[in-house]
């Protein structure tokens, strides 16, 4: 349930109505808009099927909410939701970059990649140190080395930090070293992660899970913001369908709809939504017409060398022209670096 508060509403009846959904056993969040105050109820559906709020002073309407995820919601939350995520905005009128290799390799490698995505307008750097691979024989990472190595290259090139996690026990040491814990497609719905990272202090980009729903991915984001967290960015990287001929099919409809039933900022992934470099610009052009808040981007310095991702991998000059057109798209959009 949303209760909608009257734009002539006061404190005290706000908080009248805060006391009685308390006194009820139930949870408030406050979505304080320009016009009017929402307040979303969460708990125990019986509950709050038998809670009767219209006649109190103040309250304007209730509205019965019937998706299973609540704070993540446009109802709950009208406006558009920007994450600040150490200084930079993420959502609203900014359009994010986040570039660099899909795994790190060595320091040689991230300085020259860092460096380059910095001087074509990227504001993160983005980084595996602990790599999930389908085959246990790939390479799977630098681990602590990995995150060390991507602090000291971003803090050089004046970009933040965003790189995967994959297990619980390790938010306390990724979060020493980047600015956005990222959950990649096979973590999506592992919900003791999820539940942790409700904890931290810091941002989360959640990819969309390799089939997921739309609604399976924001009850996904649901288990973060119910922990606490509310600092959510959804990242969409393709889902697996019947095509082969790209990695995944990049489903640029979840834009519109994300827009439509969330608040919260949305990126895509036009390198692991293809993964064919050839295919990545057109995309990342399709994806900032189609309104995203952003975009993250595999760039290495020598893909034909690189130990992961290599063949949707652009080199520094392509990474340059994409941002050429990028600049032109996000302003048609109204959107700036």
């Amino acid at each position: 349930m949303i209760i909608v508060m009257k734009p002539t509403s006061t404190e005290a009846e706000l908080a009248n109505v805060e006391k009685k959904i308390k006194n009820a056993g139930l949870k408030t969040h406050l979505s304080v808009g320009d016009d009017r105050t929402i307040v979303g109820v969460i708990g125990d559906k019986k509950i709050i099927a038998n809670l009767e709020m219209n006649m109190m002073p103040g309250v304007e309407k209730t509205v019965r909410i019937t998706e299973k995820y609540k704070i993540v919601s446009r109802e709950f939350h009208p406006e558009d939701s920007v994450i600040d995520v150490a200084g930079v905005p993420v959502g609203g009128k900014h359009l994010a970059i986040m570039a660099g290799p899909c795994a790190v390799e060595s320091v040689e490698q991230l300085e020259e990649a860092a460096e380059a995505v910095a001087k074509g307008g990227a504001q993160f750097l983005r980084g595996g140190a602990f790599k999930p691979r389908t085959s246990p024989y790939d390479f799977q990472g630098l681990a602590e080395q990995g995150l060390k190595m991507l602090r000291t290259a971003a803090d050089h090139n004046g970009l933040k930090v965003v790189t995967e996690i994959v297990d619980k026990d390790d938010m306390d040491l990724i979060g020493e070293y980047a600015d956005i814990y990222q959950v990649g497609a096979r973590n999506m719905q592992n919900f003791q992660l999820l539940k942790a990272l409700g904890k931290a202090k810091k941002p989360v980009m959640l990819k969309r899970g390799l089939s997921a729903t739309i609604r399976e991915w924001l009850n996904a984001a649901e288990y973060i913001a119910a922990g606490g967290n509310e600092n959510i960015i959804l990242c969409e990287r393709g889902i697996r369908t019947y095509e082969t001929f790209t990695r995944n099919t990049l489903d640029l409809s979840a834009v519109a709809a994300i827009k439509e039933l969330s608040h919260l900022p949305i990126i895509v992934d036009p390198s692991h939504g293809t993964g064919r470099w050839e295919m990545v610009r057109p995309m990342a052009r399709a994806a900032v017409a189609a309104g995203c808040d952003g975009l993250i981007i595999e760039v290495h310095p020598h893909p034909e060398v690189a130990l992961s991702d290599g063949d949707q991998s652009l080199t520094p000059k392509n990474f340059n022209a994409l941002m050429d057109e990028v600049r032109q798209f996000g302003a048609l959009m109204g959107k700036t670096l």
